[in-house]
Parts: C-alpha cells; structure tokens; sequence
C-alpha cells in the first residue's frame, strides 16, 4: 500500500480534502490552500492541528487554575479565623498628681431673735464683718458674692418646740468665695476664728464649708492615655512572650473612665475637700498577636 503523503493546508471554511484509499491527500479544488496550519487526512476532512493543540493547552491551564483556587481559598480563610482569633486582652494604668485650680468657699452664717428688725441689723452688721474679714485676706470684690437673707420663723412651724425661752426667728445668710487663689482660700479658712470670737456663728453642719475643684482635666487627658497605652502595650508584650508570638496593631480600644481621686486616700476621704488630687485612668486595648 502507496503511503498516504500528508500536506499542510490552511483550512477555510469549506474546506474538504477529497482522499482516495491508495492516493495521496490532496487539498486542491474545494477551498483548500496548503499552508502549515492544518493536516489533510483520509476521511475527507481538514483537519486543524494548532487549533486543537492550543484548546486543549487552555483547558489544562483552566483546570490547573481552578484547581489552584480552590486549594487557596479555604486555606486562605482558614488563616484569617485563627489569626481573627489571636489576640490579647490588656489594661493600662496611668495616674498624675495634680493640684485644684478653683476654691469655693461657702461662709454660711446665723442670727437670731425674737425682734425681726433687731435680727436683721445684726445680720447686716456680721455679714460686713465678714466682707471686710476677706478683703483684708487679699481677695478682690469681684470673687466675693453675699447670698441672700433666708427667714425662718419658729412659730410658723406647726412641729415647733414648746419651749417659750426659744428665739423665735432664724436668718441666715451665705457669702461666697469663688476664686483661683486655693492656698490663700486654705490659709484664710484657719483664720476664721477671729470672727467667732466677734460674735459671728458659722453654720457648718453639712461638713466642709471648701470644695477645691480641679478644672483642666482635658488638658491632660491626651498625656494620660499616651502613658495608659504605653503600659497596656508592655503587659501585651508579656504575654507574648509566653506565647511565643509578636505583639501587632491595636485591634479594639475603650479609654476607660478618668476618675479624680484624693490624693490621701484615709477612710471617709473626699478629693473635694483635698486641693492635691489624684487622677487616674484604666484603658482597655486588644492587640493582635503575630
């Protein structure tokens, strides 16, 4: 049997190669041009070898791809839930010492009588005593403020007491002190005595008549929380260490509530009463661990 001799043809769209069994293939009338892109074989039909080749070269490219997917994919989100899993849980403490900045002073004072007029001249003259007492202690007008007189009249008072000796009215009065000056505030307080021993009586029965008030919170709040993070970050790291992991970035953060504090804290200590405070912060922060 004559070997069957095979030529390149560029196919066309109606291309046939007529063969006969014995013949050489020929690509002749019927649209064929001999080229390298196709091979003409027995059956009668052109046959294209680059295109199967390259079709079946992208299909293998697509499966690889594919099948390299769908091996990323859930190895890829497997690794972020376990690290979406790995962190620390930390607080820091950060404390300043600070000083109040405002004192306010209630001078809260008492007269009484059984003559109403009589009653309230005397409260005028001990109430100028008294403005005359913190002018002389070095504070300015404009810190002094005089409340006004209250009344009380005894037999008004359907649960009074019986007893007929009792002055019947009751005036007092509040001079306050608003003022910046809290070390002269704390000196003049000790200095009252002076007064009592002039007939003037104090009304002191809701404790301190001072409360020393610190103001500039918000100036320090930045500086506290910078030193709250610091200590958060270092408790991280010792936690790390015995996982052997490496702190990363901050996950989560709650600044934490700024408390004022005494600066000595005894039993029944206020900070209102106290000018030197303590203020304190605790931050809450997760961190990531790598």
């Amino acid at each position: 049997m004559e070997e069957v001799e095979k030529k390149e043809c560029n196919c066309g769209p109606d291309c046939k190669c007529g063969c006969q069994e014995g013949k050489p293939c020929t690509c002749g009338d019927k649209g064929c041009k001999c080229g390298d892109k196709c091979s003409c074989g027995c059956g009668g039909k052109c046959h294209c070898k680059s295109g199967g080749g390259f079709s079946r070269f992208l299909a293998g490219l697509l499966i690889g791809a594919g099948l390299c997917a769908a091996g990323y994919f859930p190895g890829y989100y497997y690794y972020q839930a376990k690290m979406n899993s790995n962190y620390v849980t930390v607080k820091g403490l950060a404390e300043m010492d600070v000083k109040a900045d405002l004192a306010v002073w209630d001078l809260k004072f008492v007269v009484t009588g059984n003559d109403l007029m009589l009653a309230q001249q005397e409260m005028e003259q001990k109430g100028q005593m008294i403005l005359t007492f913190l002018t002389e202690q070095g504070f300015s007008p404009d810190e002094i403020n005089a409340g006004s007189i209250n009344t009380n009249d005894l037999l008004a008072n359907p649960y009074r007491s019986n007893d007929i000796t009792a002055s019947r009215y009751i005036l007092t009065q509040t001079v306050t002190v608003r003022s910046g000056k809290v070390d002269l505030v704390e000196k003049s307080l000790g200095k009252t005595g002076t007064l009592i021993a002039q007939g003037v009586v104090f009304d002191n029965q809701y404790g301190s008549p001072v409360s020393y008030v610190f103001t500039k919170l918000n100036d320090i709040k930045p500086k506290m929380l910078e030193q709250a993070t610091k200590n958060a970050e270092a408790s991280a790291q010792e936690f790390a260490k015995s996982s052997d992991s490496k702190v990363g970035k901050i996950r989560r953060a709650n600044q934490g509530v700024f408390s004022i504090l005494p600066a000595e804290q005894t039993m029944n200590s206020s900070e209102m009463t106290q000018i030197n405070k303590k203020v304190r912060v605790v931050s809450t922060i997760d961190y990531w661990l790598e």
